[in-house]
């Protein structure tokens, strides 16, 4: 590379979760999605109706396993396929659908316990609400990052609290700030979901939500693009001309401006979401996943930039 970043050795201008988890155990490591069939504070009355706006009927487990098989046969079903690409692969099972630590502690455990005891899995992902983390669950979680690798992925999507009433998010930045900092203050890793295109956000709130977070001692964060998916509350909101979805391009930008943000050493997990061609309305343009990759890389390239060059900056 012809740039000062230290954390590729590839083409890539930013710290992706396959560079860092290669350095770290040495070989192709697959996160591996699963469906402990957890429901969300957000829909079953607890903290609102409904969940969020975009959230699908499968609570963003669309990718994730059937939550009638056990932890260890929907791994297994993933795992027949992926074996035949890499077949010494090491993973790491991740619990995507739902709000994952919504459950009593014993339920945690079983759930856990048993994914980490399959063979070649090397660590942990889980994801879940930042206001659903007791000081109970947060100790269980610190236990287990003392003996596996593992990762807490909180949704804040947006630092605007405004934003967040528009999307029914039923929690504020500062019940984030509380969870992370039970979650930090433990020493566990933690990654953090950003949506861009969120209804009423311009482009410089999108920054500040970058420019607040960068301020964190994150692990790892997903950036996503807002997908808007049939049957869903927004889908309805962009029916009736109430926002525009995000163009091409003005994505590519303002993920380069992010990434120009964000501390060089943060491991970009996500650069964008995968939208399921079935039920995705729009953008539709996000279903070229390797077009809007190769977009961000042409991009920084364009700018001669990379992920931190202005971190200093936000500090």
């Amino acid at each position: 590379m012809d740039d000062k970043f230290r954390y590729s050795d590839t083409n890539k201008r930013y710290h992706t979760q396959n560079y860092y988890l290669r350095k770290k155990f040495g070989k192709k490591v697959i996160k591996v999605s699963l469906n402990g069939g957890f429901t969300c504070p957000n829909k079953d009355g607890t903290r609102g109706r409904g969940g969020c706006t975009y959230c699908s009927e499968l609570e963003s487990g669309d990718f994730g396993g059937n939550p009638c098989k056990s932890v260890r046969e929907q791994f297994d079903d993933v795992r027949s396929v992926l074996s035949e690409k890499w077949p010494d692969a090491l993973y790491i099972p991740y619990f995507q659908a739902g709000t994952n630590t919504y459950a009593p502690t014993e339920r945690l455990r079983e759930l856990f316990e048993e994914a980490l005891s399959i063979e070649n899995t090397v660590g942990l992902a889980v994801s879940t609400r930042p206001d659903c983390i007791s000081d109970e669950t947060a100790d269980y979680l610190a236990e287990l990052s003392m003996r596996t690798y593992l990762t807490v992925e909180l949704g804040l999507q947006t630092v605007h609290d405004i934003t967040a009433e528009k999307i029914n998010r039923c929690h504020t930045y500062a019940d984030f700030l509380n969870g992370y900092q039970k979650l930090h203050s433990r020493g566990i890793n933690v990654c953090v979901h950003i949506i861009n295109g969120l209804p009423g956000e311009d482009r410089e709130m999108m920054l500040e939500t970058v420019r607040r977070i960068s301020q964190l001692d994150l692990h790892s964060i997903k950036i996503h693009l807002l997908h808007i998916i049939r049957g869903t509350a927004i889908a309805a909101q962009l029916e009736a001309g109430e926002f525009e979805p995000m163009s091409y391009d003005d994505y590519i930008n303002i993920v380069c401006d992010q990434l120009e943000l964000l501390s060089p050493e943060t491991v970009v997990q996500r650069i964008t979401g995968d939208g399921d061609r079935k039920t995705l309305i729009a953008p539709l343009w996000s279903l070229d996943k390797k077009r809007v990759m190769n977009g961000i890389d042409k991009e920084l390239l364009r700018r001669n930039s990379f992920q931190g060059i202005k971190f200093n900056a936000v500090r």
